[in-house]
């Protein structure tokens, strides 16, 4: 009887297993023991970061296959040869989305949105953010709102509130005022993390991993993120760029934990008191489940949370050439100078 019960239970167990869809294989592990997460991957998705109001976190097959091969459609049209006596845009641009009113900026051959809508548990999903259940940002706080309204770029992101002696201005009318990701020092948008977002392009990240720490490299401006494993965070009178990230293993999920950040990297008008949970679990061989939430009382009314699937790939991540042969910086100083000289000199005169 003992022999039958067991044989009865292990088929019970067998059938469970197989109809939630888990697999016999082993997770692969490093030699310390823990999951091994190493491994390229590319984030690129259709999925937004928020989805509209009223509609749900999770879509049907049919109606992501529409959605799909209605944007496959979209970038063939857009990739077609422009036409050689197509008239010349209106002056300002024609208002419609895209730099400068739709003139200049990127054209549909460097932008990489994905090809598809990501999915998780088997579900294809409208937004990257699962809480709150509406799949918006919160609001911002009545500071954040002050913060917003004054906005304009500096050197030390790409859109922040004016520096004092400097109201009114942005960081392109000052060439040391230009933003970090225009110089190539740090991607824009949130693709370096933490949280780490999906952008236009350039969206491979790379994982190695070591028994003292986790590096974290992103495609884009090659910025490296380097997780402190077991770890206590920096004083808080050390500030960094994409904040000061520790990790340890909760189970056979990596745990990352970011603070420190400075008031130069605003994300999304977040304040120098922003603090990123990252969760990092492996799904399957060629999957990660990344899931974050940010929280910053400073600027949001609540925490909110995200999650993505990472699904590895085999491309080659390669140099980000940035500012390879682009003379535009050196001549914006040249001139510069030339005003400058030419100002001293009228000053001279009179």
């Amino acid at each position: 009887m003992r022999t039958t019960l067991a044989v009865t239970l292990a088929l019970v167990a067998l059938t469970a297993a197989l109809a939630s869809g888990q697999t016999a294989k082993p997770i692969p592990r490093t030699a310390d023991g823990h999951p091994d997460l190493q491994g390229t991957y590319d984030i690129a998705t259709m999925t937004p970061l928020e989805r509209a109001a009223a509609t749900p976190l999770v879509m049907t097959k049919e109606e992501a296959a529409k959605l799909e091969q209605q944007r496959s459609d979209r970038v063939q049209r857009a990739a077609l040869p422009s036409k050689g006596d197509r008239s010349a845009p209106p002056v300002g641009g024609d208002g419609s989305a895209g730099a400068a009113g739709n003139v200049g900026g990127y054209n549909n051959f460097w932008i990489d949105n994905g090809t598809e809508y990501f999915s998780i548990d088997g579900q294809k999903r409208m937004s990257v953010i699962v809480d709150p259940p509406d799949g918006r940002i919160p609001a911002l706080v009545p500071a954040a709102e002050e913060r917003a309204a004054g906005r304009v770029a500096r050197p030390t992101a790409d859109a922040q509130e004016s520096d004092p002696g400097f109201e009114g201005t942005t960081a392109y009318d000052d060439m040391e005022r230009r933003p970090l990701g225009e110089r190539c020092l740090l991607g824009f948008g949130s693709t370096s993390g933490p949280p780490s977002l999906p952008v236009l392009y350039n969206n491979l990240h790379q994982i190695v991993q070591t028994a003292d720490s986790v590096m974290i490299l992103n495609e884009m401006v090659h910025d490296a993120r380097i997780v402190r494993m077991n770890s206590e965070h920096l004083p808080t009178t050390i500030r960094k760029w994409l904040g000061d990230s520790v990790g340890r293993w909760d189970g056979d999920t990596l745990v990352v934990d970011t603070t420190n950040f400075t008031d130069k990297t605003r994300f999304r008008q977040s304040s120098e008191n922003l603090h990123v949970v990252e969760r990092f679990t492996r799904i399957d061989a060629k999957t990660l489940r990344y899931r974050f939430t940010v929280e910053d009382p400073s600027t949001w009314v609540r925490a909110w949370s995200g999650e993505e699937a990472w699904p590895a790939t085999n491309d080659l991540m390669y140099e980000y050439a940035c500012h390879e042969a682009n003379y535009a910086l050196g001549d914006i100083m040249r001139g510069a100078r030339l005003r400058e000289a030419d100002a001293a000199r009228k000053t001279k005169q009179q």
